[in-house]
């Protein structure tokens, strides 16, 4: 969440653009990600360098002597915004708009890859030389500041920041998903070297930066020690589909500058017959959209056979059974109606993941979780797709604090179960795989607790009812108070201090 200064020099760049004549927020956002795209083709070039030296490999500088723009060779180096940024006004404009631009529009070599395709259409739309000069100096503010802060999400926080500009001016009404709580999936599902990641509502790629950020954690030597596995990560591992082409920009400049040199991020309708995807991930992290109802025209026959409903929550989760390979994982964020509505398509998606497949975890989020942007109740479903079933117990966890406040300020706070969700969930697998020494018997967690396991009988009597309510009890506490004699006189005494002092008031006056 930005808050403090950070926020404030956000807010002011934003006024510079509205005072330049630029109002429609995704025009902003677009322009804004552009340029911080450039500062950051700049950052990422030098730290190569830096570990190219340091390795003692060679290391060619996208910005090389001579570099090809359109039908000219100039310098390289001045398109880099540690130069430009110097220059005087009118000379950084014709820079960027002649050369840097597009420079960047075909940085790269292939033309089918999801930056070339959505960056084709990309338009610079800073009007003036005076304009560009303090947006790129509020930008060099904005960068200070994020340096100060040292957060490895704070760039995923700024674009959630920005976006909400969008929700705000009541547009497109989109939101991202908090940082925090990506991570926390991500985390759950612990993803491999040979994963192939999707998530078929991508907005800006938040699910799939994450993890491939995760995976250079927990995976570096793996993977960037292995030819082919490394292959595999720049380019067949990320999969991400949206319908909105400015998101797709932003998604396909974000995975760049996060190392993935070439992720399939499509235009895509995930839900109609443009996607053909069957038995193809082993591993799907998302947050699709709640937006109410499609038309049947437009939704796929498969998805309709398994689910009969024009809801789109209940949509994507018959899609991701039928994305998924068989063992493939998911982790999807779905809004509460799901876990306990009433209605035959809620009931048959239910126990389709439960019958037909193994639904794994139910972890009930606070709402306050997507304030200020939306305040709907949400959780997470965690399930492997098997074909037979598997299914024998579900763990539940009741989410009370994730480590900011509910209400509108999201600012931080010591409470927060995101550590505890991931160890127990952990320690679950741990049980299954045979494992000893396991700090957490969830088996024997009372339901008064928040977690605990629930076998499969008990969700089937219950018509599949997935909400956490149905199956948490709670401990009531004998509470003593004072009789009513006591309570009288403790009246009494009350009534005779009062009346004492109204007694010494008024020999007062």
């Amino acid at each position: 969440m930005i808050t403090g200064e950070l926020k404030n020099r956000i807010d002011g760049l934003w006024d510079v653009f509205a005072a330049g004549g630029l109002v429609n927020p995704l025009d902003v956002i677009e322009q804004i990600t552009y340029l911080m795209f450039i500062r950051d083709l700049d950052d990422t070039d030098n730290l190569r360098a830096r570990e190219a030296i340091m390795l003692g490999i060679p290391h060619k500088s996208i910005f090389a002597d001579r570099v090809t723009v359109g039908d000219r060779e100039v310098d390289g180096q001045q398109l880099k915004w540690s130069v430009f940024h110097d220059f005087p006004a009118g000379k950084m404009y014709a820079t960027v708009q002649e050369l840097v631009f597009p420079f960047i529009k075909n940085l790269h070599a292939d033309k089918e890859s999801a930056y070339s395709k959505y960056m084709d259409d990309a338009i610079f739309k800073i009007p003036t030389p005076l304009l560009l000069d303090k947006i790129v100096t509020a930008l060099d503010d904005i960068y200070t500041q994020m340096a100060e802060i040292k957060d490895s999400d704070i760039r995923g926080d700024v674009y959630e920041y920005l976006l909400s500009k969008i929700s705000q001016s009541g547009l497109n009404g989109q939101f991202r998903t908090p940082r925090h709580i990506i991570r926390m999936m991500v985390e759950l599902m612990d993803p491999g070297a040979d994963e192939v990641i999707c998530d078929p509502a991508c907005g800006t790629s938040g699910f799939l930066v994450s993890a491939g950020d995760y995976l250079k954690e927990k995976r570096r030597e793996e993977i960037f020690y292995n030819r082919e596995k490394k292959e595999h990560y720049m380019n067949s591992m990320f999969h991400g589909y949206d319908m909105d082409r400015t998101m797709l920009r932003i998604g396909a400049m974000n995975m760049m500058t996060h190392g993935v040199d070439n992720p399939c991020i499509e235009y895509r309708d995930s839900l109609s017959d443009q996607n053909p995807d069957r038995d193809r991930y082993s591993l799907i992290l998302a947050n699709p959209p709640f937006k109410g109802s499609l038309d049947y025209d437009i939704v796929s026959t498969d998805l309709l056979r398994v689910c009969k409903t024009k809801k789109t929550e209940l949509l994507f989760l018959a899609l991701f059974l039928r994305m998924l390979r068989v063992g493939g994982r998911c982790a999807c964020i779905v809004p509460d109606g799901v876990l306990f509505g009433s209605s035959a398509s809620h009931k048959a998606i239910r126990k389709t993941l439960i019958e037909e497949n193994r639904l794994e975890a139910v972890i009930s989020m606070p709402s306050g979780v997507f304030k200020p942007y939306a305040g709907v109740s949400t959780g997470i479903l965690i399930f492997t797709k098997t074909g037979y079933g598997g299914t024998d117990r579900v763990w539940f966890y009741d989410m009370q604090a994730d480590g900011f406040t509910l209400d509108d300020k999201r600012t931080p706070t010591k409470e927060n179960d995101i550590p505890d969700i991931v160890a127990r969930f952990r320690s679950l697998k741990s049980v299954g795989d045979g494992a000893l020494d396991v700090p957490f018997d969830e088996a024997n967690n009372p339901r008064t607790v928040k977690s605990f396991l629930v076998p499969k009988s008990e969700i089937v009597e219950n018509n599949y009812d997935l909400s956490i309510n149905k199956y948490k009890k709670t401990e009531y506490k004998p509470v003593e108070y004072p009789s009513t004699t006591e309570l009288m006189k403790e009246l009494h005494e009350l009534e005779r201090e009062i009346t004492q002092g109204l007694a010494e008031l008024e020999e007062m006056l």
